[in-house]
């Protein structure tokens, strides 16, 4: 019986030893991923900004915070700026790229960094430059003189004077409607897909259209 005892409590003292060997988990907090969201971003002209924020998890304990703030933000390319997680376009350039947000894990030392990416694209429809190019071209309206008549078009989008320009899908017919202002007369098209008597009709080329409604 004496042994006995002795050997649970030797088992004992073998079990408490090894329990206060483990390292602390509150003195261990350790970041073992990094999350960007949003993932994936398009800027679509007009471009505006957007709000990235980045999302630690930790063990040691277990936790999940938002450290955009103490991140280290940065930009593999030229065609958005940022600034603590808030990207712009940068002014004409369009493309595709990455950003990424990182951290230090919290052990072993500054060396061991924890990175977490995120893709970024900037498209404009109507430069065929871009990722999304020649989907969309833009109309202009010339309205002679500017007082005398205004154009329309049926779709929207056009009512020059006031808005002279649009973008429309790349191979749309657009038409366009010219009305005289009172006491004036329409008298002609320019650049016209087709044309009769104050109606116009565009097909938007890749390139764009440009078109001229005189009065008199």
């Amino acid at each position: 019986m004496k042994w006995s005892y002795i050997g649970l409590a030797f088992g004992a003292l073998v079990t408490v030893a090894a329990v206060l060997s483990l390292p602390s988990c509150g003195n261990q907090k350790k970041l073992v991923s990094l999350a960007i969201q949003p993932a994936a971003f398009t800027f679509v002209t007009p471009n505006g900004t957007e709000q990235f924020t980045a999302i630690g998890t930790y063990i040691h304990p277990p936790a999940t915070k938002d450290v955009t703030s103490q991140a280290t933000w940065k930009v593999d390319d030229g065609v958005v700026t940022m600034n603590a997680g808030l990207v712009s376009p940068a002014p004409g350039f369009c493309g595709g790229g990455n950003i990424s947000a990182s951290l230090p894990e919290g052990t072993g030392g500054a060396s061991n960094i924890v990175i977490g990416y995120a893709t970024v694209t900037v498209d404009d429809p109507s430069n065929p430059i871009c990722p999304g190019g020649g989907t969309q071209a833009t109309l202009s309206v010339n309205v002679t003189p500017v007082d005398d008549g205004t154009v329309t078009s049926l779709t929207g989008g056009i009512s020059c004077p006031t808005q002279c320009i649009s973008a429309f899908p790349v191979g749309a017919s657009v038409g366009l409607t010219a009305t005289p202002a009172p006491n004036h007369s329409f008298v002609n098209w320019s650049g016209c897909t087709s044309s009769s008597g104050n109606t116009c009709t565009v097909t938007i080329p890749v390139g764009g259209a440009s078109v001229a409604a005189t009065f008199q």
